[in-house]
């Protein structure tokens, strides 16, 4: 199963990108042994001149487009459901075990995302009702993704 996290916004330099790049990385390796075959970020540059419910639109446009094709769509969202470190690395080996061809998450912009991307998700997942920076967030999931690969593994780097 190839796994994506498609962004609004692009990392460059920022001190973030050090440590998604550094998780990619262990997820590409740990992945791998665990049928996960692939691990992709695509950035999309957050559009110029628009705002509010145009922006949003707009991003969740662009974001769609970087879905691969019967992927499972997990949208980032502080309304999402919080789920345990053990409980996403289940859900995503059940996805893999089922047979899904991809999944992507989704984060938006700092507008949030459009209605309509939301109520396509297969999951609206939460890292907690606080608003944290977007470069943060990914991150954040690039570490929870890496520690489901582990967990699915059973390496020793979970101990929750």
């Amino acid at each position: 199963m190839r796994l994506v996290v498609a962004a609004i916004g692009r990392a460059k330099n920022a001190p973030e990108a050090a440590l998604v790049d550094d998780y990619a990385a262990r997820i590409r390796a740990a992945g791998r042994a665990v049928g996960f075959s692939d691990f992709a970020i695509i950035e999309s540059e957050a559009p110029k001149g628009l705002d509010g419910p145009a922006r949003r639109t707009r991003e969740s446009a662009l974001l769609a487009a970087a879905i691969p094709d019967r992927a499972r769509r997990i949208v980032l969202d502080e309304r999402g459901k919080p789920l345990a470190s053990a409980d996403f690395a289940a859900l995503l080996g059940r996805w893999r075990d089922q047979g899904a061809p991809a999944a992507a998450f989704l984060i938006g912009g700092a507008d949030g995302h459009d209605p309509s991307l939301r109520e396509k998700a297969d999951l609206v997942l939460s890292f907690g009702p606080a608003t944290w920076p977007h470069m943060l967030v990914r991150a954040m999931l690039c570490e929870q993704i890496y520690r489901a690969m582990t967990i699915l593994s059973g390496h020793p780097y979970h101990r929750g």
